[in-house]
């Protein structure tokens, strides 16, 4: 299984420069993997952004992963792509993809999981734990008993799960007892003052208290 980081910063911003600010932002705070999803912006704007990003990614050693483009990911050679469950089908992604390329997918429902699992995605973005104004069209939330009921009833075996939706440093510890590997968030990261201390702050609660558990 690929180690993977436990924090993953999923950007936000209507506009290329707010994109750009807050990923390279993120990125200079300490930031390792960034999942850049811009919704309602033109092909050609992603790309473009999508390609300046993972320069600035080699640059900081950084893990890339292009929302719902597997094509554009392919073709700037990123580290993966997530999918949404409205988003083109896993096993046609993969067809696309170069076979080390990662592949995430959403999920909402047991049913969804047990689905990505099948699908053999590289990990599993599960949620919302909570109302988000990040996503539209946003799924029922979970909370935190959705969470552990789900985890719960899983294979032995299965991806990395990263709980998303709404999510601050103060769910973390709630969030790692039912079973999630690790967090996806927007929000709280552009929103805290000082960004450094923030996700230095984040990771402290992400891998020690697994490791207290």
């Amino acid at each position: 299984m690929v180690n993977l980081p436990k924090l993953q910063y999923i950007s936000d911003g209507y506009t290329w420069e707010e994109q750009w600010n807050n990923i390279s932002t993120a990125l200079d705070a300490g930031v390792q993997w960034i999942q850049l999803r811009w919704k309602n912006a033109e092909y050609q704007q992603i790309y473009q952004l999508a390609e300046r990003v993972k320069h600035l990614c080699e640059q900081y050693n950084a893990i890339l992963i292009i929302n719902d483009y597997p094509e554009i990911a392919q073709q700037i050679n990123a580290t993966g792509v997530h999918l949404g469950l409205k988003d083109m089908p896993i096993l046609q992604a993969k067809k696309l993809l170069h076979p080390n390329q990662w592949i995430g997918g959403t999920a909402n429902t047991l049913n969804d999981v047990l689905q990505r699992i099948q699908e053999q995605v590289t990990y599993i973005g599960l949620g919302p734990l909570r109302f988000t104004t990040t996503k539209k069209n946003l799924s029922p939330v979970l909370g935190f008993e959705g969470f552990k009921k789900i985890i719960s009833t899983l294979p032995l075996s299965y991806p990395p799960i990263y709980a998303i939706g709404g999510i601050t440093e103060k769910d973390i510890p709630s969030l790692l007892e039912t079973g999630v590997y690790g967090i996806a968030i927007s929000s709280a990261i552009n929103k805290a003052v000082n960004k450094s201390t923030y996700i230095q702050q984040l990771n402290q609660l992400l891998y020690e208290t697994i490791k207290n558990c």
